[in-house]
């Protein structure tokens, strides 16, 4: 009976809506930076993302859940095992007004999305089974305790500090960013980092991704509304202004700078835009998003560069985009909040510096603790089962056999007859004369292609 007098169907099909939308985000990431990076590398982006829908999943079931959203166990810093393997957890069990398995399933996308973010920082240097064990750690050693940290009402950002984060600008964007810096300095850089600039393979996968992402976008910020009025409206439409005012801040850089705009700039703008828009979505007035938009736009313009100066191959600039873009979202509640949601002000609406140093504090605070220790975490694997594939791996399509494309380039087939074994690497002067044989009838059925066109 309490069941039926509490629940809202409303509430409850916007948030099982808004949770499919926010999984299917990791396919457009997928997507995303696997057209970004060189052909022999788009299938190990797939397939890093898809893991994480996986073992992210199933970690969530047993313990993840639990731990971000249990009861504290002291000091707001992580929950307790009252729920581990979604113990205590059904239909008759209520979160306000939706079933508690709606929202733990919703909160599990955003865990899956988080760390599939952070393999955009390592693309084409990361070894798989290194990959599969960070990240079943970082979630647990990371992003759990953050998450608690923030969404979790007795969690100590929340309930001490008093910082305001509406969808998870400080542990998704800000997370993922710092993360991104941390795993790209353990890992070293490419040996043709600076040398050689990573070209997407394919802009128009690179849009599809973008395409999947910014409708999971909409789930992801009017969702944490949790209901189909109050914020989700505020935050559906500030979701799309934002990102719309970064790429015309972006834009503008990139002309400024290049003479020209890319589409892949276009593209990495309005993520921007969205990253910045998500922990303020809620807070801030049509306005206000515009503004924090454009700013992200010129921000992020500028600080995917930064990585050239430090020397650190942030590959498809995690850090530039989602640390920073992070960063502006979540201090702008400071500034442009409104106190419609949260009845706290920012600097520009009369709320002095107050909620200001307290959004400063949080990003931090958070920033710092994912930084430290996920490149403990980096340094760990690597120096035990091996995070970092060798430089020779890095022109090739991996450690499996499978291609992309079946119509594959000249140099992706030359890639792979160069291929060097996994337990005995070989030179490219040690190639057999069967492997030198097969390139040469490869070449000339090319050339006899072109001769035909």
């Amino acid at each position: 009976m309490l069941l039926a007098a509490s629940l809202d169907t409303g509430d409850s099909a916007w948030l099982l809506a808004s949770t499919a939308m926010v999984l299917l985000m990791t396919p457009g990431l997928a997507f995303f930076y696997g057209g970004m990076v060189r052909t022999q590398h788009v299938l190990v982006m797939l397939k890093m993302s898809f893991a994480c829908l996986a073992l992210v999943t199933l970690l969530w079931l047993a313990v993840g859940y639990s731990l971000a959203f249990g009861p504290d166990i002291g000091g707001g810093m992580l929950g307790n095992l009252d729920h581990a393997f979604f113990r205590g957890i059904g239909m008759n069990e209520l979160h306000n007004t939706i079933p508690e398995t709606v929202f733990a399933c919703f909160q599990m996308s955003f865990a899956i999305i988080t760390v599939a973010l952070i393999s955009g920082s390592i693309a084409g240097r990361a070894t798989m089974r290194g990959w599969l064990v960070f990240v079943v750690v970082w979630t647990l050693l990371v992003y759990i305790p953050l998450a608690h940290w923030v969404f979790s009402p007795e969690g100590w950002v929340v309930a001490h500090l008093g910082a305001l984060d509406f969808a998870g600008g400080l542990p998704v964007e800000l997370n993922s960013g710092a993360a991104g810096l941390a795993v790209a300095i353990a890992l070293r850089k490419r040996k043709d980092f600076e040398r050689q600039p990573i070209r997407p393979h394919n802009l128009p996968l690179v849009v599809i991704g973008l395409a999947l992402l910014w409708f999971g976008w909409f789930g992801f910020n009017a969702g944490s509304a949790l209901k189909d009025a109050g914020g989700a409206p505020t935050a559906f439409l500030n979701t799309q202004l934002a990102a719309c005012a970064a790429m015309v801040g972006w834009p503008l850089i990139e002309k400024w700078r290049l003479g020209h705009v890319e589409m892949l700039g276009v593209a990495s703008a309005a993520v921007a835009g969205m990253v910045a828009i998500t922990p303020s979505c809620g807070e801030v007035s049509p306005l206000g998003a515009v503004c924090i938009g454009f700013m992200a736009g010129v921000v992020c313009a500028f600080a995917v560069n930064f990585k050239f100066k430090l020397g650190v191959d942030d590959t498809l600039d995690v850090v530039g985009v989602h640390g920073w873009g992070g960063i502006v979202g979540t201090l702008s509640i400071g500034l442009f909040a409104t106190a419609q949601m949260s009845g706290k002000k920012g600097l520009f609406y009369g709320g002095g510096f107050d909620q200001l140093w307290r959004q400063a504090v949080a990003v931090l605070a958070c920033g710092s603790f994912s930084f430290v220790v996920t490149w403990l975490i980096a340094k760990a694997i690597d120096k035990t089962i091996g995070f970092r594939t060798k430089e020779e791996y890095e022109d090739v399509p991996g450690e499996e056999e499978e291609i992309a494309y079946d119509n594959a380039t000249l140099d992706e087939i030359q890639a792979r007859l160069d291929k060097p074994r996994l337990t005995a690497p070989q030179p490219a002067a040690a190639r057999t004369s069967a492997d030198t044989e097969k390139l040469g009838e490869i070449l000339d059925l090319l050339e006899r292609r072109e001769r035909e066109k």
